[in-house]
């Protein structure tokens, strides 16, 4: 790695920390410029402003989270627990956030609406290969799996991003992934486990 990217990489771990232990909105970019030791223009040089700082801070999440996804797509689960697991592995890490917050304030909608756009794009080759293996040991049963992976995706992050869902939101989603990939009832209700650790409301 060259001495410029390394540097841009330090100074993206000194803002995801920042972020996470004080929150985006409460991180200055001075406080970034102290912590790291630098010049302002040199914070200038890699990031054109805090947004932009943030919008490549979240990159960074997405791509470990694309890592974790494609680690569990290796081990040996039973394809429904594969499946969820990797659509729950995209999801931000608890201590996240303070982070993802700061994609809901209205401006940044199109920075959210990227971020959505691009965890789509990533995870939906990857569910896809896990439809087709369930397919064809004859756990699932469906077509236009793509499409399919696409809209359960959608629904995943409106429905649980925020943290804010029912145990009614839960149930219609297991019985939502079920008719979705033609599974027998009851083969998703590990979902209630995985996700029990969520804050819902009533």
């Amino acid at each position: 790695m060259k001495m410029g990217e390394r540097r841009k990489q330090e100074l993206l771990r000194i803002a995801y920390r920042m972020f996470v232990e004080k929150g985006y909105e409460n991180t200055s970019i001075d406080e970034i410029i102290a912590e790291a030791g630098i010049a302002k223009g040199t914070y200038y040089y890699y990031f054109e402003s805090k947004e932009a700082t943030l919008e490549t801070v979240i990159d960074m999440m997405i791509e470990e989270e694309i890592g974790r996804a494609k680690e569990i797509l290796a081990v040996s689960l039973p394809i429904p627990q594969k499946l969820v697991s990797v659509i729950y592995s995209l999801r931000p890490a608890q201590g996240e956030q303070g982070i993802v917050n700061a994609l809901n304030v209205k401006e940044n909608i199109v920075m959210h609406e990227k971020v959505n756009r691009r965890i789509v794009e990533e995870a939906v080759p990857l569910l896809t290969e896990i439809v087709k293996e369930g397919i064809s040991q004859g756990m699932l049963s469906c077509n236009n799996i793509e499409e399919r992976v696409k809209m359960l995706l959608i629904i995943s992050q409106h429905t649980f991003d925020d943290g804010d869902f029912s145990d009614r939101d839960v149930e219609v989603y297991i019985d939502m992934v079920e008719k979705t990939f033609g599974a027998e009832a009851g083969t998703m209700n590990f979902i209630r486990e995985l996700i029990s650790g969520g804050q819902r409301s009533e």
